[in-house]
This record gives structure tokens, C-alpha cells and sequence, in this order.
């Protein structure tokens, strides 16, 4: 019998291994993970249908903002780039990476293009530091540091920000659904969040939300195959039905209404149109410097973050919580930050709502051949694509928070102040500031200065301590004028 024929052994040497069925089993390695096609298949349309928000998303962050010029970017064109970039970078992670991780336009990243870069310069120019950005992410990728930081995060660390990642990817969705709402700043109470638009749950979007929840739960609990998939698309059927009957208001971004027309043409009018350092002209070498510093990092920790996250929930880790092959990942990932530059969409960055794909058993790059194959369906066929509510939609988040919880609380030796205290703020500071990037920078802050006060210093990695004082410079930079 040929070696291909029989079973092998995994790198741990516990568990027999399948052999791969065909060429394409065995480029992704989809027996050897664990996986099969059909949950790779399920992964990538639960990751597409969880994220698909974006594509309505980024071009009303970027389309309403104006730059030095007064111009805005075209709606249209927007679509078209934002679908376009996904779809091409997700089908390279998946091809180069290996990993169920799709990207797209980052949230957060497109807030401070659209508005601290484009008012102090043009389009063009704001995107050329994006780009440059990337270029810089992928030099540190190559020279090695990028991974010399993620690898001197000790475990412990690394499993608070998966929670915290948990938790955030929860909010996300109670926020999205609307089941939760920021409370009006001139409202008279200091509660920042509240029950529903208006401290109570009513309409029929948040009914959508509320079923939808309890039947991923329901079928998660019973162990059902395409548990999150089988949620989503029976509850843009109910949404659909909904909408027909009682012509709700308002569902948010998307309205769940089949479009006259599903078709639609695709305009590539910004793809290209990038000026690399007419931004240093407009506002000077050293202003323009820390613009491309915030976008860097900002792209830089909310991949890393994301990729410990996923990776971890998808069993991409090992014992010691390291990422085999996590190169290749986070060189994608610089391209992705360039390649959303050069399409006037924004930085793209790996997607925290991947773990819905990863909650359904995807645990491979063949899940992402098929997230980026609906990204690029989506070029021409828009109105589908942004038919789905995320009412509809989210109830995956919430599911998969819970899901990475589960896996990493138990992992951190609370005993032990020095690493439990930066994994707690850690972890609550990404829902708490909305934000992935403040919650690591806030939680190695922590850690480096608590195992300092504790008389443990040397135990601290130098790159801890580079990176820290990294992230001191940049909550001090506002203070100091410089940005």
C-alpha cells in the first residue's frame, strides 16, 4: 500500500491523520486538520454572510467624510473597491496562508483616514500613506520582528486577548442588531449603553435578532452541522417576510428586501488612484510620518490580535500558543494594508468575524476560496450580497464569543497577578474602547510595568518593552500636539 493511501500521524504524534482525498485535500490539508469540504464550505459562507456588512459599511464611513479639497468619493466606486480588495486578499490568505482568516476594509483604520488624514490633504494622498503603511508592515514582516512581537506575548496574554476578542466580536453584534444602543450624549443619566433604541427591546428587527440568537444557540447546543449557516439564512427568510408584510422603518444598514435588479455593474473608477507622498508635501515630513505610524499601527495590532484569536479558536496553535507558518500570514496581511490603499478603500486587515466561518469547523484556506468567491460574486451582484440584515446576520457573533471564551479562560493562571491583571485589561478594554488595538497596547502596558514592580524584569522580553513604550508614545501623541 503507497504512503498516500494510509493514515498518518499529526505533528503531536496522538491522532491518526486521514489521508488527503484528492490534490486539493492536500494542498489546504484539510483531512490532516480535522476539517472536510463540507464544513470548509459552511465556514465560508457563515464568515462572508457575518462580514458581508462591509461592503455597505466602508463606503458610508469614506463616502461622507471630504477632503482638503472639499471631494468626496463616489458611493458607487467605493462598492466596487471595497468587494474587489476583500475578494482579492482573502483568495491570497487562503492560497498563501492557509488559514480560514478572510479581510477587508478595517473599521476603525477607515475612521482615521476618513477623518484625520483626508482633511488635512487629498484622496490620493491620504491613500498613499495607507500604501505606505503596508510597504512598512511587510519590511517587518521580512526582517522578522513583526513575529519576534507576537512570539515574545506570553501565553497568558495571548488568551486575554482572545477573550477580549470574544467579547468585542459580542458587543459588535448586540450593537449592530441594535439589541444594544449608545445612549444620546446629551441624554441626563451617565449610562453610556442601553436595552434596545430606547432602554427596551421593541420592533421586529430586534425580534429577528433575539430568535435568530436563541436558534444558534439551540442548534449549537444539539450539535447541529451548519449551526450558524442554517441560523442566518432561516432568519433573512423571516426578515424578508417581515419587511413584506409590515414595511418596517428601519433595519439599519441593510433592509432585507429582494432588489428589482440583482445585477449590478461594477465601476473600477478609484482603483489606482493613489499619490504615494503628496501627503508629505501637503502637511510636512514629520506630521505626515506619525499619520502613517497611527494607520501602521493600528493595521499592525488588530491582525495580531486577530490572528492569535482565530488561530486559536480554529487549533491552528500549538501548546505553547505559537502560530506555525504565522509568516506567511502576516505577509499577506501587509499586502492587504497596501492593496486597500491602492484601491481607495482603506487599510484592509484580517476580519475578527472570521471566527463565525472558524464556528462552523472551517480550519483551513479552502474556507477562504469560497468567502473570497462571494466577495467577487458581490462585484456584480451588490443587492444580494447587502440583503442580508445584520439582525440576521450577528446572532454568529455572539455564538462565537462565547465559543473563544470557553476555550481560553481556563488557560491563564489568575494566580499568577503579573500576567492575570494585563490579560483582565486586556480583555476589557476592547469592548470597553471599541477598539482591539487599545486593548493589547493597554494590557502590555500593564504587564511590562507590573512583572517591573514585582522584581521580574528580566523576564520581560526587550521586544515587550519596545513595544510598550511604542504604545505610551502613541496615547501620549494627542497630549503633545503632534497628531
Amino acid at each position: 500500500m503507497s504512503p498516500s493511501a494510509t493514515a498518518q500521524v499529526d505533528a503531536s504524534g496522538n491522532s491518526p491523520v486521514p489521508p488527503p482525498v484528492n490534490g486539493i485535500d492536500r494542498f489546504f490539508r484539510i483531512s490532516e486538520r480535522g476539517s472536510s469540504f463540507p464544513r470548509e464550505i459552511r465556514g465560508g459562507f457563515a464568515t462572508f454572510f457575518a462580514m458581508a456588512y462591509i461592503i455597505v459599511l466602508n463606503p458610508i464611513i469614506l463616502g461622507n467624510a471630504k477632503d482638503i479639497h472639499q471631494n468626496q468619493l463616489d458611493n458607487a466606486q467605493l462598492v466596487t473597491a471595497t468587494a474587489l480588495t476583500a475578494a482579492f486578499t482573502t483568495l491570497l490568505m487562503g492560497v498563501i496562508g492557509n488559514v480560514p482568516i478572510a479581510l477587508a476594509a478595517g473599521l476603525g483604520v477607515n475612521t482615521v483616514v476618513a477623518l484625520q488624514l483626508a482633511p488635512r490633504m487629498s484622496w490620493p494622498d491620504a491613500m498613499g500613506m495607507v500604501v505606505l503603511a503596508g510597504l512598512v508592515v511587510m519590511l517587518l514582516v521580512a526582517s522578522g520582528l513583526r513575529e519576534r512581537v507576537m512570539s515574545a506575548v506570553p501565553l497568558g496574554l495571548r488568551k486575554g486577548i482572545a477573550i477580549g476578542i470574544g467579547l468585542f466580536i459580542m458587543l459588535i453584534g448586540l450593537v449592530d442588531a441594535g439589541f444594544v444602543s449608545r445612549i444620546p450624549d446629551l441624554a441626563e443619566t451617565t449610562v453610556p449603553l442601553q436595552l434596545g433604541g430606547d432602554g427596551h427591546l421593541t420592533g421586529w428587527p430586534v425580534l429577528v435578532f433575539a430568535l435568530g440568537a436563541l436558534l444558534t444557540l439551540v442548534l449549537i447546543v444539539r450539535k447541529v452541522p451548519g449551526a450558524i449557516l442554517i441560523s442566518i439564512v432561516a432568519m433573512t427568510g423571516v426578515a424578508l417576510i417581515i419587511e413584506a408584510v409590515a414595511k418596517v422603518p428601519s433595519w439599519g444598514l441593510t433592509t432585507p428586501k429582494w432588489p428589482g435588479n440583482p445585477v449590478s455593474t461594477p465601476d473600477f473608477g478609484l482603483i489606482g488612484q493613489v499619490s504615494l507622498f503628496g501627503g508629505f508635501e501637503k502637511v510636512g515630513i514629520l506630521t505626515g510620518v506619525l499619520f502613517v505610524f497611527t494607520v501602521l499601527l493600528s493595521c499592525f495590532f488588530d491582525a495580531m490580535g486577530t490572528i492569535m484569536g482565530v488561530g486559536d479558536e480554529a487549533k491552528l496553535t500549538d501548546s505553547k500558543g505559537n502560530f506555525p507558518g504565522i509568516n506567511k500570514v502576516l505577509f499577506v496581511d501587509g499586502i492587504a494594508v497596501a492593496a486597500g490603499g491602492a484601491s481607495s478603500s482603506s487599510a484592509t486587515t484580517c476580519f475578527v468575524e472570521s471566527t463565525a466561518g472558524v464556528g462552523e469547523g472551517a480550519r483551513t484556506g479552502f474556507a477562504n476560496m469560497v468567502t473570497g468567491g462571494l466577495f467577487t460574486l458581490a462585484l456584480f451582484l451588490t443587492p444580494i450580497a447587502t440583503m442580508v440584515p445584520s439582525q440576521a446576520a450577528t446572532p454568529a457573533l455572539l455564538a462565537v464569543g462565547f465559543l473563544i471564551m470557553s476555550g481560553s479562560v481556563r488557560s491563564i493562571d489568575w494566580s499568577d497577578y503579573t500576567i492575570a491583571i494585563p490579560a483582565f485589561v486586556t480583555m476589557m478594554m476592547m469592548p470597553f474602547t471599541y477598539s482591539i488595538t487599545n486593548g493589547i497596547g493597554m494590557g502590555f502596558i500593564t504587564f511590562t510595568v507590573l512583572r517591573v514592580a514585582a522584581g521580574r524584569g528580566r523576564e520581560v522580553p526587550v521586544a515587550m518593552y519596545a513595544v510598550s513604550a511604542v504604545f505610551v508614545f502613541y496615547y501620549l501623541m494627542p497630549g503633545l500636539g503632534l497628531i
